[in-house]
């Protein structure tokens, strides 16, 4: 996938004036936090797991030579094999080769944020072998030559009516007068054209939600089941998994997955959880071939023993998307890359380089409601301001803003200066907006003025109330 991220502002820019995306969103909003609220409410231990899912990740990093030797080592005795890629060339490399040796010419595919990292679907195309996506958002989005903009709802800024219309643009099979009642027609038409597909796939692909040290399982979360039939049905089965997503045991697989669906959906857990070991045994009526697992640095080990490797711990919820008020604003698109958001902002710079991404950390209010949602605890406000700190140090930003910084630095190392410059500032906006209460435009406040309007201060600064109040009695 291309990155546009350098182009933030433009994205977000024509996202703020698309109509239809702007529907979307205020159409979804709601959902997805109201929803999480009730699911926690309803394991009162919920906050006490957070803490032991940070704490099994961070041993997990600690010791991820160990763990991913041992998972390496399971997968080979259940007949497995591992493809070890440090970057996206070698994984797609790897990915062909199999396709190529067993001669495949139709490939299925499970919802996988590693595939669009990777291009997999491109790649794939470029060499013969059409790709087909099962999961449903993934289906019309690939109808429509469109990246997802969510990272497990990845239709998330299109409408009904967007749907229907890719659908009868693309199913010319069916009657066109046909009526869709409600989204299970919608559902019942992708069920019946992707059925075939499922039949005909000689190579499923799947990403991996956990990979299972102890056992060498791999593992994955659904509500539709696509999953199981991609992974099931077709003679080779191929896992896309980056090297994070390693866990020791089972336990610890299942204690995250108990926050996972409650983090991402409001689920209790998630329609289907399936855990694959190995090929096809002796006696079994299901399963594959040829079990690979495509094994994917691009970049993380960089993130091992840095400021960012909290950042590994995710385990990919969506919690700190929905509940973004930037994200909800310009959408998944704008972010230019594979991964949105408040994580987005801190992995694309990771893997593609904060010059290439450094405008995503600035793209934050700080409120903080990413980190006290993410049931792995990562401090996403404070590797944003880690990754605004190196965007800096590397005159990243333009030269206003640098400047601007620059002013702002010299005063606040100067408590005095600075509590004079802001109090004669906090004057002038009073007396400016006496009538109106507020400032309809204002030098050098033009990117908020030109949009809203700026509350007039009340004459005075925080420090001079409470210097007031202090000298009043104790507070």
């Amino acid at each position: 996938m291309r990155a546009t991220s350098t182009a933030f502002k433009e994205n977000a820019t024509q996202a703020l004036a698309d109509a239809r995306l702007q529907k979307a969103l205020v159409f979804t909003r709601p959902a997805f936090p109201t929803r999480r609220a009730a699911a926690v409410a309803q394991l009162p231990e919920f906050e006490q797991l957070r803490d032991i899912a940070r704490d099994i990740k961070d041993h997990t990093l600690a010791n991820l030579d160990f763990y991913l030797e041992s998972w390496a080592d399971k997968v080979e005795r259940s007949g497995g094999q591992v493809h070890w890629c440090s970057t996206p060339d070698d994984a797609r490399a790897a990915v062909l080769a199999i396709c190529q040796r067993v001669g495949a010419r139709t490939v299925t595919k499970g919802k996988s944020m590693i595939s669009e990292e990777l291009a997999i679907n491109e790649h794939l195309e470029q060499h013969g072998i059409t790709p087909v996506e099962t999961d449903l958002g993934e289906y019309i989005l690939q109808l429509r030559k469109e990246p997802p903009s969510h990272i497990i709802a990845p239709a998330f800024h299109l409408n009904r009516e967007d749907w229907e219309q890719s659908f009868r643009a693309s199913h010319t099979d069916l009657p066109p007068d046909r009526v869709f009642a409600d989204r299970r027609d919608l559902l019942a038409e992708a069920r019946a054209e992707l059925r075939a597909r499922f039949l005909a796939a000689d190579v499923g692909i799947t990403g991996a939600n956990f990979l299972i040290a102890e056992t060498g399982s791999s593992v994955i979360v659904t509500n539709e089941g696509n999953g199981d039939l991609t992974q099931t049905l077709p003679r080779v089965h191929i896992v896309l998994a980056s090297l994070e997503k390693v866990v020791p045991t089972l336990e610890d697989a299942c204690t995250l997955l108990r926050l996972l669906a409650r983090s991402a959906s409001g689920q209790d857990m998630s329609v289907y959880t399936t855990f694959s070991t190995g090929t096809r045994r002796p006696g079994e009526l299901d399963g594959p071939d040829e079990y690979h697992v495509v094994l994917i640095d691009n970049g993380r080990s960089n993130m091992l023993g840095s400021p960012f490797q909290p950042m590994l711990r995710c385990i990919r919820c969506a919690a700190c998307l929905n509940h973004c008020p930037v994200y909800f604003t310009v959408g998944g698109h704008s972010y230019g890359w594979v991964y949105p958001g408040p994580m987005g902002a801190v992995l694309t710079p990771s893997l593609i380089g904060v010059d290439q991404a450094g405008h995503l950390p600035n793209a934050s209010t700080f409120c903080g409601k990413c980190e006290s949602v993410c049931p792995v605890k990562i401090p996403l406000p404070d590797l944003m301001r880690h990754w605004r700190e190196r965007e800096f140090e590397r005159h990243l930003p333009s030269l206003t803003t640098r400047a601007g910084l620059g002013v702002w630095g010299w005063f606040a190392r100067r408590p005095m200066a600075y509590r004079l410059l802001t109090r004669a500032a906090a004057w002038g906006l009073a007396r400016l907006g006496r009538r109106r209460g507020r400032l309809s435009s204002l030098p050098l406040a033009g990117g908020w003025t030109g949009g809203r309007d700026l509350p007039a201060p009340e004459g005075d600064t925080f420090f001079a109330r409470y210097a007031r109040a202090r000298r009043a009695g104790p507070i």
